[in-house]
This record gives structure tokens, sequence and C-alpha cells, in this order.
């Protein structure tokens, strides 16, 4: 039987093309194969993500050979660390990266309006509009002046608070930014770190008589990465945003839950996991406080042991 060289990296690949054609025929593939869609059966959301997942094609291409070349070159590198990131929404702002909104417009089937399509995503909020909005132009900015440079910032479950108005009064709702999934991430469960909070240090010395601290009795997190491609208007480099999620080290208490006891099975897993929860938690109770705290010293901590291993 032949066994065929398969390429070993993405430059032995033939490149994805940036017209009409190539970019249908990425569309197509991925409402067939990803979404197990026919046209006739698709909706507006499903030629969303196809189109969505085409464009992350083409941006995961300028990634690679971004981060191969800086590699290469030995750059340094410029680490932006913040608790917020105010992307807003993707699929526009990486078309007009890659000059492709106008072929955008036109690739999609007679019945679909790209405006309807477009706004279906949903706004990463991940901040608010000035320290957020700041953030995220920064990381634009670095792609664009094609400098190695790198974000870091968490996952929130629930972005910005959602504004209705009910019986004459501004009321809040979680805004449940991820709903229904998030086309343009890549989750890296493979790439995650623990986090350990509270317990104390103690010292002693080892049989050769040097003296040694160990950290016990500590709260351990694990910090999860999932990375977002920010491209660079009219260049082709394409950075990373690397944010985290928080994991917990025990999901499930089968003990207690035999026992009857099934919120107490998931206390901990639930604990640990507020830490990405909300943006923004009610920091006018010590509780917030703390929780706020606990974001900072938790992402902090995990970016930092990355930049390291890098």
């Amino acid at each position: 039987m032949v066994n065929p060289q398969l390429p070993t990296a993405l430059f032995e690949l033939e490149p994805l093309g940036l017209d009409l054609v190539a970019l249908r025929e990425s569309i197509m593939r991925h409402l067939t194969y990803d979404l197990g869609k026919t046209p006739q059966t698709a909706t507006e959301r499903d030629w969303f993500y196809s189109l969505t997942y085409a464009i992350r094609d083409r941006l995961v291409e300028r990634l690679m050979e971004t981060f191969h070349g800086y590699y290469q070159k030995d750059h340094k590198r410029l680490y932006y660390l913040s608790l917020e990131f105010l992307i807003g929404r993707s699929l526009i702002n990486s078309l007009l990266a890659l000059g492709l909104e106008k072929i955008a417009r036109e690739v999609l089937p007679v019945n679909i309006d790209f405006d309807r399509l477009r706004v279906l995503e949903e706004d990463a909020g991940l901040g608010n509009g000035g320290l957020g909005r700041l953030a995220a132009c920064i990381l634009d900015s670095l792609a664009t002046l094609d400098l190695p440079g790198y974000g870091y910032g968490i996952r929130y479950d629930y972005g910005m608070f959602t504004q209705r108005i009910e019986n004459g009064w501004q009321v809040e709702h979680p805004e449940n930014w991820l709903r229904y999934g998030n086309p343009w991430e890549f989750q890296r469960p493979e790439v995650i770190y623990p986090v350990h909070f509270f317990g104390w240090v103690v010292q002693f010395t080892d049989d050769s008589g040097q003296l040694r601290s160990q950290w016990i009795e500590a709260d351990q997190v694990m910090a999860m990465a999932c990375d977002f491609p920010i491209p660079g208007y009219g260049t082709r480099t394409v950075n990373n945003l690397r944010l985290w999620t928080a994991k917990s080290t025990r999901d499930f208490e089968l003990k207690d839950f035999n026992e009857g006891n099934y919120i107490r099975a998931v206390e901990n897993k639930t604990a640990s996991e507020n830490l990405s929860r909300v943006l923004y938690p009610n920091d006018a109770t010590a509780v917030g406080r703390e929780l706020r705290l606990r974001q900072e010293y938790f992402f902090i901590s995990a970016s930092l042991q990355d930049i390291l291993r890098r």
C-alpha cells in the first residue's frame, strides 16, 4: 500500500484563495461537513457560522505564518494584560482587515441578506466602552503595525450586562454572549495552568542541608486557555488574544451525590468556575471585592506562567 507523505507544515499546503469562487467553496464545505446542513435546510445562523469559519480559516493561515516568523527571527514580544477587552463583533472587523467585505456580500445565496446575517453575531462585551475598547484597539494596532504582540485576559461567561426598561426603570440582565457558542475561538484544553489561593508557606531543611519553602493547604483552580485571532488591517500579520477560563480540579463529588446532597456534590466546581463567570462582580460587598481580586490574581498568574513557558 502506498503511504503518501503528509505535509509537515502549513507552508506545504495550497493557500486558501481570497476570490469569490474560493470563498464560496469554503462556505459550502463548512456548511456540509461542520454543520451537517444543505443549502435547503440551512438557517440564517448556519450561513453565518459557515461564513465565519471560512474567514477564520484564512486568519489561521496568517496566524501560523506570523508566529512562525516570530520564532524564526527570535523577536522580543510585547504582552498586554487587561481584565477587559471590548473586541465587539469580529466578522466585519475580519472582513475589513482581509479586504473581503464586498466579496462576502456577493458570495452568499440571493435569499440570504448579509446585513441580517452579520448582526446574528453576539457582541463579545468583555469590557466597557473605555478601558475595554482601548485594550482591543491596542491589539488591533499591534497587528496592523506588524508588531509581535499578545493579549491576555479572562474569558467571561457573561460579559457586559444587557439593559432593559421595565416599568419605566432600567434593569440589568446577564449578557449570555456564549449562548450559541463562539465560532472565532480555539479552546486549548492542553494549555492549562494551576493557580493557587490561600494556604501558607512552611520552611524546612532538605537532606542536603538546603533551606526549602513549600506552599501548602492552598485552594487550586485550573486556568485553561482560549485563543482568538486578532488580524491587522491591510497586513498579513495576525496576532493572538489568549483568554483564561477557570476550571475546577474536582468536577464532581460522587459520594455526596449518592448521599442525596446534590448541591454539595458540585460545590467545589461552582466555586472555582465563578472566577471567570461574570465581568464586573458587584464590589459593594466584601465578597464581591474579594472575587474581583481573585480574578486579577487568577489571570495574571496564568499569563505569567504561559509567558515563562514560551
